[in-house]
């Protein structure tokens, strides 16, 4: 029985999508529920899965096409395997589900290989290590075997020197167009000012050390310090609730509930996955939300009700190394935190200079909304509440 792949309904507002990447090709055989292929929006990126087991009959839409919601994009013969062809679940020689690395592609050397890639590599007698990977997420191509063959030899996937010198241009995904436009919205449109400050984080890394191991054994996750960050918001927007207004044409849109947004590197770029209701949270259900939005992130499995919204957001760029800078405000919202590394520096302490662990504080905010007295007396609030935790449990 042949059946009709189609783009899902993944939105109100989601009338077309953008063909990211084909993880099969015609003629492949697949299982219920392999990934066929990633569809990109301009707010998240999502997989189709098989709806059953078949061979992949027609593809009608190839990678960089748009689609309309509800159009068919492939169609899948239903039926077992065919004799003498895998069925995808099985890495050659290894044993080992393909489904474990997001795709149908098998993974050689640590390379990302393709199903057309792999009927490639077999025809020509190469390995994966002879080709230079260029596709998404350092995949192996098809083109990128052809290309190894072409130059006369093998192309080593660790980019060594040595080969012609190439330019190569990619079409921007509709979430990375969506960044763009929106980085550049919030520079041109807001009155964007950053405030700086330090904090002292001796107490928290103390509180953790402390009860990690109970934290760990009562809830299943580790204790870590974006859930005492984003505590510290909502305790700062509950004493400065301006920080949380947004512009709607001439009003000042205010609200009585904390939604912040926790910036995360995803598969295929920044996503700002939502915590509703940050103010009612508890640590661990702070931890445990914010471990599976990561999750969920590399695996573009975010859903796009998860996106909309937010009050505030978090930044968390000490987790790349970045000890200083200013961060973006995500529109229409009015402010944002960034959190960096923390590095043990000398500092003043009752007159003698002591080792402490430190962290640089940067609060970037839209002077539109937000006065300066509000923004400053806003980051050292967080500050405070850092330097002691105590002051959350007292509400002091």
């Amino acid at each position: 029985m042949s059946i009709e792949i189609r783009v899902p309904a993944v939105g109100e507002s989601i009338t077309e999508v953008f063909i990211g990447e084909w993880y099969v090709g015609q003629g492949d055989w697949v299982d219920i529920d392999d990934n066929l292929v990633g569809l990109e929006t301009d707010k998240a990126t999502f997989d189709v899965p098989a709806p059953a087991a078949g061979t992949i009959a027609k593809v009608l839409k190839q990678a960089g096409d748009t689609a309309e919601v509800g159009e068919v994009i492939a169609e899948l013969n239903e039926g077992p395997s065919p004799e003498g062809r895998g069925s995808g679940k099985q890495e050659s020689g290894k044993g080992q589900s393909a489904k474990s690395s997001g795709g149908n592609s098998s993974k050689d050397g640590g390379v990302r290989v393709m199903p057309a890639a792999q009927r490639e590599l077999a025809q020509r007698g190469m390995q994966a290590s002879d080709a230079r990977a260029t596709g998404p997420g350092g995949r192996l191509l098809k083109e990128d075997v052809q290309r190894a063959t072409s130059n006369g030899g093998h192309e080593k996937s660790n980019g060594s020197t040595g080969g012609p010198r190439e330019e190569r241009r990619v079409r921007m995904s509709p979430i990375r167009q969506t960044i763009a436009k929106r980085l550049v919205e919030a520079q041109q449109t807001a009155a964007l000012l950053t405030t700086f400050n330090e904090c002292d984080m001796t107490a928290v890394k103390s509180l953790r050390s402390k009860y990690q191991d109970e934290f760990t054994k009562k809830y299943g996750i580790k204790l870590g310090f974006m859930s005492f960050f984003v505590r510290a918001v909502v305790d700062a927007m509950n004493v400065y609730p301006q920080v949380g207004a947004q512009i709607e044409g001439d009003e000042l849109v205010h609200r009585n509930y904390c939604d912040i947004g926790i910036a995360i590197g995803g598969g295929k770029g920044l996503v700002v996955p939502v915590l509703r209701n940050a103010e009612r949270m508890s640590f661990a259900e702070i931890e445990l939300a914010i471990a599976d939005f990561g999750q969920r992130a590399q695996k573009n499995k975010i859903g796009l009700d998860e996106l909309d919204g937010g009050t505030f957001t978090i930044s968390n760029g000490g987790v790349y190394g970045s000890l200083l800078s200013t961060p973006i405000v995500n529109p229409p919202q009015s402010g944002v935190l960034g959190m960096h590394s923390i590095q043990d520096r000398p500092v003043a302490v009752n007159g003698e200079v002591v080792i402490r662990p430190m962290m640089y504080l940067a609060l970037t905010y839209d002077h539109r909304v937000v006065d300066g007295r509000e923004a400053v007396s806003f980051l050292v609030r967080i500050k405070q509440v850092i330097e002691d935790p105590t002051r959350l449990f007292l509400e002091v």
